[in-house]
């Protein structure tokens, strides 16, 4: 069931006069970049059990919080939602990217991937994050209290992100995502989606993309968050986009739509040799640190150099 979410988002002038928590003692809400960051992306390693704040320490961010409105609720699974939030003018991210997510009376910081591309912001001025219940005081907002219309304030960071230039050389994406590592993902996917349109509108054929082909591993086909629109976006662009869905707990049949990308069990090392070439591959995975470090080794010892193995733990 999904709430506010036809019509257009704007972000109202309520929110800029959002007071934050005091865990962003010495921030001030702004609406301008201070400038392009010239830090490179690095792999990031995590420890679950820490704050957000503690455990993205090392990453880059922007310095300055940008306002930000609720515009639509959905029911994405029985423990995810979805939510569609309008933001500054000035608000920007690379696909795979997360934000910093402060809201009014509630001191913890939350940290929640983009579920969104770069180009649904520049056309309607929305990002999407899909935010799984937990009882962390972020989430527990989002999944108890968070309405059509609440403000938040809102800072980009992470050094895992696909960002292309026209220049850049043709790679071939290998995405491999575990339970809600799918968001910065999908991002991902939905980006490269996004410029391989881009190039069949121009006959100059500007990005040098390759193929992009997602893993994804969920306890069950209802956890497996927005299969149909990978589906759909992989049949838009066959010869390009591809995905493998994998269910290790599933214990009914599986929708017969569902069943030509659904596998049982755990991602094997036969798949992803499947989509392996040491010499063109750049593998994005994203999702709990005992699946990465499995992936990782499989990856290492099918030739993929670590400098093209780029994760994200959570």
């Amino acid at each position: 069931m999904s709430v506010g979410m036809s019509g257009p988002c704007f972000l109202s002038a309520a929110v800029r006069s959002l007071s934050l928590p005091s865990s962003s003692s010495g921030l001030q809400l702004c609406c301008r970049l201070l400038g392009p960051s010239t830090v490179t992306r690095r792999n990031m390693s995590s420890t679950r059990q820490m704050d957000h704040l503690q455990r993205t320490a090392n990453n880059s961010r922007q310095n300055c919080l940008y306002p930000a409105e609720v515009c639509g609720i959905i029911t994405e699974s029985e423990t995810v939602k979805r939510l569609r939030i309008a933001v500054h003018p000035d608000f920007i991210f690379k696909a795979g990217q997360w934000v910093d997510f402060f809201i009014p009376g509630v001191e913890k910081v939350g940290g929640f991937s983009m579920c969104s591309s770069p180009g649904l912001l520049q056309q309607e001025g929305v990002i999407e994050l899909a935010v799984k219940y937990t009882k962390h005081p972020p989430a527990h907002w989002v999944h108890t209290a968070c309405a059509v219309g609440s403000s938040v304030a809102m800072r980009v960071g992470g050094d895992f992100f696909f960002d292309p230039s026209p220049s850049d050389p043709s790679v071939d994406l290998l995405l491999v995502a575990g339970g809600v590592g799918i968001n910065p993902l999908y991002s991902i996917l939905l980006h490269t989606a996004d410029l391989l349109h881009l190039n069949h509108a121009s006959s100059k054929g500007d990005y040098n993309i390759g193929s992009a082909h997602l893993c994804y591993s969920a306890k069950n086909t209802q956890e497996l968050l927005f299969k149909g629109s990978i589906i759909k976006a992989c049949s838009r662009f066959p010869d390009k986009l591809s995905c493998d869905f994998h269910v290790t707990q599933q214990n009914a049949d599986v929708d017969p739509h569902l069943q030509p990308f659904v596998n049982r069990g755990r991602i094997t090392e036969e798949e992803l040799r499947a989509h392996v070439d040491p010499q063109r591959t750049l593998c994005y995975l994203c999702g709990p640190p005992p699946m990465i470090e499995a992936i990782s080794k499989s990856l290492n010892e099918l030739g993929l150099p670590q400098d093209k193995i780029i994760f994200e733990k959570w």
